[in-house]
């Protein structure tokens, strides 16, 4: 059965035309897959915003490949599940917070492979009392249990701070508060101390990071962070740029470690992020004011920046405007990895490896996503785009390009012949999502 829907999703997909050679499949890098917490496609430089300092990330889009054109879901679990897994929400979604352990994720294909494997920053997949209520009593996974031979992490068996004085659990290590420290901080140093126990072995890192998600409070470059309290209950939008900054130079500590082993020519760095910016945040992509829409189906919620950089492989510079969507990470980290036989894969994902070497003989036609996240007061919703259209499961009909934040619900009576053509072929895409 799984066979079968898996040809039916790559047929519906749609296939397009390369213009370009294919370069020469390097042999197997090392990868590393950073996603970012709330941080919407708007908040990048590199990408036309203007409202925050994002050197490192934009040196790394311009040493590689940026996508113009990829989505997550709009919540962090829900995308969480899809990445790791390469298959869309109604398959095998379970609750917020929480990852089924019967699931095979793309750590256990890697791991397999011969790759050392390792899961950095925030975790949110074993849930609490409370959402493993909400699920019949279901639990989630550990991350060992979901393929990772290593670990230091924030939120997986209990909360804390994920800022300053920290609640983690580290591989080895008994769980407790690193006083004095600085989450993101204790993170990067594991990540540069991983690397260099690691560096004559191929590894896979994935560091879904702490920042910059809510509670925005100062970071160590902030004046008054030594007399913060963290358990005052800060929260105020004005960190928030402190919190991309912080980001983009943990970025910058993680290339600079790559390029000090010499391991940066052999390593797949990919960055992106799991949904838009917080609601609370205003900013600014070339003239268009955005305010992020996190947990929500318009674009300010699931448009999400998208670098790979591979020096030497991936040719520099480049902009690529395919459509991308989560399920398609799995299938790409395989490829990067050679992994030939695909046996107990199952996935929605398009791989978009070939794109990174230069070619585009198969590209997604559109993005879909089944949103429904069992968390807060947010609605269930199922959507299919294809960048300018699109089509609600409920009927609603969009233009993306004249109605990006989807103000106005098009009726029948106003719609061309095109719009009439786009909405009966993405009408059969939510068809055929049963």
């Amino acid at each position: 059965m799984a066979c079968c829907w898996l040809l039916l999703v790559l047929i519906i997909a749609g296939v397009g035309v390369g213009c370009r050679a294919e370069r020469h499949a390097p042999e197997r890098p090392n990868i590393i897959l950073i996603m970012a917490d709330d941080l919407g496609y708007e908040t990048l430089g590199v990408n036309g915003g203007t409202s925050y300092r994002t050197p490192h990330l934009d040196a790394l889009a311009s040493s590689g490949m940026r996508f113009t054109q990829a989505y997550a879901t709009p919540l962090c679990t829900p995308t969480r599940v899809q990445l790791m897994t390469g298959q869309y929400n109604f398959r095998n979604y379970i609750g917020f917070g929480l990852l089924d352990p019967e699931e095979r994720t793309f750590a256990h294909h890697l791991q397999a492979a011969g790759y050392r494997t390792a899961v950095v920053g925030k975790w949110q997949l074993f849930g609490n009392a409370r959402q493993r209520a909400l699920a019949g009593g279901r639990a989630g996974s550990l991350p060992q249990q979901a393929g990772f031979d290593e670990y230091a992490l924030w939120q997986v068996e209990a909360r804390g701070s994920r800022y300053k004085d920290p609640y983690l659990e580290i591989v080895d290590q008994p769980a407790g508060v690193y006083s004095g420290r600085y989450g993101p901080d204790v993170f990067a140093e594991y990540i540069e101390r991983f690397l260099e126990r690691h560096q004559h072995v191929p590894f896979f890192l994935y560091y879904p990071m702490v920042l910059p998600h809510d509670p925005f409070q100062p970071t160590p470059d902030d004046t008054g962070y030594a007399d913060f309290d963290p358990a005052s209950g800060l929260n105020d939008t004005e960190y928030f740029a402190s919190h991309v900054s912080y980001l983009d130079e943990v970025v910058g500590r993680i290339v600079r470690q790559l390029e000090r082993l010499e391991l940066r020519e052999r390593t797949l760095l990919i960055f992106t992020a799991d949904n838009g910016t917080d609601r609370d945040v205003v900013s600014r992509l070339g003239d268009r004011v955005i305010r992020g829409n996190k947990g929500y189906t318009t674009e300010a919620g699931t448009h999400v920046p998208l670098v790979a950089s591979w020096p030497a492989t991936i040719a520099p510079g480049q902009v690529n405007d395919n459509l991308i969507d989560f399920t398609d990470f799995l299938p790409t980290l395989l490829d990067a990895a050679q992994v030939g036989r695909r046996e107990g894969v199952v996935t929605d994902g398009l791989s978009f490896y070939p794109q990174l070497l230069g070619a585009a003989d198969t590209v997604r036609a559109w993005v879909f996503c089944h949103y429904a996240p069992n968390w807060g007061n947010f609605t269930d919703r199922r959507f299919v785009h294809n960048g300018a259209w699109k089509l609600y499961a409920d009927g609603s009909f969009y233009s993306l390009a004249e109605d990006p934040e989807e103000q106005r619900r098009l009726s029948e009576e106003e719609l061309t012949d095109e719009a009439r053509r786009m909405r009966q072929y993405l009408q059969g895409v939510l068809d055929r999502m049963r």
